[in-house]
């Protein structure tokens, strides 16, 4: 076999397991960069990483090397489709040599095809055996399925929701018998004890685990600092517990009796806290992914193909499972249903509804030898389509490619609390350790300096800090909701901050998405009405967008539109009908013998028809989508407050630039005829120039270039695809809802820094208050309540925001 001087790059995802933040992924993507020819990116989000490799490294070396890091790592199972011969890939770019958007293939153990640029992929290629050279292959024992990495996901949440639910029962008997002044319980020491127990061991378990990992590998974070205190509170109580030497009362009423002071409060209040903010991140990871899952939902499941019997050579229908189409085969597309892969029209003439998947507003008539796309709806005649790519090649396996991949690649924003932690933990630990050796040589009492020594670790476990966050969300979150804004976690807050560039999608966002009559032009005397009226009796009877659009026009101004007979569909063209035994016809202007020089040109921009009888047009008629009223007001509002505006569209130029000249923005910032992936690359390029791009939009076509943003914002009044690919979504689609969700997102953002910075403030301020043994237990759990309660209160103020 002839050797290739240059390395195959190979491509794989792995699982990635046991991640608690930031500082989890940047380490795995450490490890795993030191192999040679290795580039590794790791998304704490989706729990995943996208690996390329070339030389000598195998899946194993990659498999292995992420579990010796301490984490979890399964290969991710990606199915491949049969690729037609002629099609060349570019493996650094994921497109084949005519442009079309490709997703990268991959055996059953999730490899990525490695190919030259020269080589051919055939469908033999998809099989398990060797590739283009036989030393690079794939073993079955790393295969694994990724509904098997979606069932973990889902099973790690259901127990972190039964770890947080248990430990909130038992914490708040905990937190009366120690907090409240004046509840006494027989026993109560012990009690606590009990309920704390549970809390701390088995509720805790996901910290201390991490936090052991951590230590194993020379690191610390936010929950090294929850673990060390938590079992410090917890240890120190057992110890004075079962030594009986534990106060008989509360521990707020510690200092006025005998008795040494037990903290179980702390340790079950901070563990409850951080438990359930662990379980609503797992939430927010999990409808991450619902995004791909909802793209890949759109196409079609079934698909009904045309099969030759040999014998005969008869033509029947054979209904199949869409996975099982291949490429070359003919398949029929009836109105109202969906095309099942991207393909080419053989046979019928139809208009396509691509709003689903291109954005476009407009229809678009087709007629053989037309291209159409898999996802697109069927609106009239019926089609005969020849499948050209099918699976991972199509469009929207495309679009669905580019958001896992953005999602992947997007930079994890580290939480503020792990960059402090980093530093604060082995300071404590430092502190605590020098307080010990310092009250033992200068009392000699040894028992004294361990004392004194877990106030110093007790006092150094933020309490406050198990609310900063969560609380500041919560009420930030909650005021966004009534004011039409959803924001989806406390990662998309520091991301608007930065945010200098807004890129606005056109259908939908800036206009409404809907066809509306915007222009009815006659000739002589014949009544705009009268004229709208006879149009809309014949379009009653077609599926078309723009006759729902004069249906709808003519019954909200009153008119009443008369029952047509013999009606009959031209598809691409119109439609005739007869009404009172004249026979109408509404279409294209070649359907008339004469079109009068009043009405043979559109006076406005949209898409115009035309009506008549007798051969003769008598009136025209226009759609169009139109923009939305408060848009211009938002695009003004963003430039006040410093952002640039860029308007993309899938539309052609004129629409666009009409539709930027009535909102306000310049031309130059006009992009027109933009597919999904331009939308994306667009994003990614300004991205490289150094700008924070949000991007605002509301279809399929947007999903990939709202995941690849800074800052994803989408329409509620879209696809459910673009709400789940975005970290905000607006339930008033209106732009200048877009600057509110801006404001308040950095609104609760400023709140959660206050919040963290009174936390450790807390802890530094007392913390040499603990090293002097000047700490009384009933101002420390004084002191603790009181910031939890600062806290609290200074996220309640965002109640009061106002845009």
């Amino acid at each position: 076999m002839t050797q290739t001087t240059d390395p195959i790059t190979r491509e794989v995802d792995l699982a990635i397991t046991g991640m608690t933040c930031a500082s989890c992924s940047a380490r795995i993507e450490k490890k795993l960069g030191k192999l040679e020819g290795v580039d590794a990116v790791v998304n704490l989000a989706t729990e995943k990483a996208t690996v390329r490799y070339a030389g000598d490294v195998t899946v194993e070396d990659l498999l292995a090397t992420v579990r010796a890091t301490g984490y979890g790592a399964e290969v991710i199972d990606r199915t491949p489709a049969p690729r037609r011969r002629d099609l060349l890939v570019d493996p650094s770019r994921g497109t084949s040599e005519r442009g079309d958007l490709l997703v990268n293939s991959s055996r059953p153990g999730g490899v990525a095809h490695a190919v030259s640029s020269g080589d051919t992929v055939s469908p033999d290629d998809t099989d398990s055996s060797v590739h283009a050279d036989s030393s690079h292959h794939t073993d079955s024992s790393v295969h694994t399925g990724s509904s098997d990495h979606v069932k973990r996901a889902v099973a790690r949440q259901e127990d972190l929701k039964r770890r947080a639910l248990a430990a909130m029962v038992l914490t708040v008997p905990v937190v009366v018998l120690a907090m409240v002044p004046g509840v006494s319980v027989p026993g109560s020491p012990w009690v606590q004890l009990a309920l704390a127990t549970p809390v701390v061991f088995w509720a805790g378990w996901p910290f201390h685990r991490a936090a052991a990992m951590n230590a194993r590998h020379g690191a610390s974070t936010m929950d090294t600092l929850v673990s060390i205190g938590v079992l410090t509170a917890y240890l120190w109580s057992a110890v004075v517990v079962l030594t009986g030497r534990a106060s008989t009362m509360g521990s707020m009423d510690a200092a006025a009796g005998e008795g040494a002071h037990i903290w179980f409060e702390t340790a079950t209040v901070v563990t409850t806290f951080l438990l359930v903010g662990r379980w609503m991140e797992a939430r927010a990871t999990d409808r991450t992914r619902d995004a791909i899952r909802g793209l890949l939902s759109l196409g079609a499941k079934d698909v009904a193909v045309e099969r030759v019997d040999p014998t005969t050579g008869a033509t029947t229908e054979v209904r199949i499972p869409v996975d099982q189409l291949e490429v070359g085969e003919r398949f029929v597309v009836r109105p109202g249903e969906k095309v099942a892969t991207d393909g080419t029209v053989r046979e019928g003439e139809s208009s396509i509804d691509t709003s689903l998947v291109t954005g476009e507003s407009l229809p678009v008539d087709v007629t053989p030898g037309d291209e159409v796309t898999g996802g697109t709806v069927n609106r009239s005649g019926r089609l005969v389509v020849e499948a050209t790519r099918v699976g991972s090649e199509t469009t929207l396996a495309g679009i669905a490619r580019l958001v896992e991949r953005a999602q992947t690649t997007k930079a994890p924003v580290q939480r503020l609390a792990d960059r402090v932690s980093a530093v604060f933990v082995p300071i404590v630990l430092v502190l605590a350790a020098l307080t010990f050796i310092g009250w033992w040589i200068g009392t000699g009492d040894a028992t004294r300096a361990i004392e004194v020594a877990v106030a110093v670790l007790v006092i150094a476990c933020p309490c406050a800090l198990g609310l900063a966050t969560p609380t500041a969300l919560l009420v930030g979150t909650g005021r966004g909701a009534r004011l039409g804004i959803l924001i989806k976690g406390a990662d998309v807050l520091e991301d608007t901050r930065r945010v200098d560039t807004v890129i606005l999608d056109k259908t939908g966002t800036v206009t409404t998405g809907e066809m509306t009559l915007v222009d009815v032009s006659t000739t002589g005397n014949l009544p705009k009405d009268q004229a709208l009226r006879a149009a809309a009796a014949v379009e009653a009877g077609s599926e078309h967008p723009v006759a729902g659009a004069i249906v709808a026009a003519a019954r909200s101004r009153g008119i009443e539109v008369p029952r047509a007979t013999d009606f009959l569909s031209l598809p691409g063209a119109g439609a005739r009908a007869r009404i009172k035994d004249v026979e109408v016809i509404v279409g294209r202007s070649d359907l008339f013998e004469r079109v009068p020089r009043e009405i043979s040109r559109p006076t406005v921009d949209g898409t115009t028809v035309w009506v008549g009888w007798d051969g003769e047009a008598r009136a025209s008629l226009t759609v169009a989508d139109t923009v939305r009223p408060s848009s211009a007001a938002g695009i003004a509002g963003l430039g006040k407050a410093g952002l640039t505006a860029y308007l993309l569209t899938g539309d052609h130029d004129r629409a666009a630039l009409n539709v930027a000249r009535d909102v306000g923005i310049p031309a130059g910032r006009v992009f027109a005829d933009v597919r999904p992936q331009d939308k994306h690359a667009m994003v990614a390029d300004l991205q490289s120039r150094g700008r924070v791009v949000a991007m605002v939009g509301d279809g399929v076509n947007d999903a990939a270039a709202l995941a690849q943003a800074d800052l994803g914002i989408a329409m509620g009044t879209g696809t459910d695809v673009a709400a789940e690919s975005a970290d905000i979504v607006l339930l008033r689609a209106e732009l200048p809802a877009v600057l509110d969700a801006i404001e308040l997102s950095r609104a609760t953002l400023r709140t959660i820094k206050v919040n963290l910075a009174w936390a450790f403030g807390y802890n530094v301020a007392a913390i040499p208050l603990a090293m002097a043994g000047l700490l009384n237990p009933m101002v420390a759990g004084g002191a603790m309540a009181l910031s939890s309660v600062l806290v609290v209160t200074n996220s309640l103020r965002l109640r009061r925001w106002t845009p």
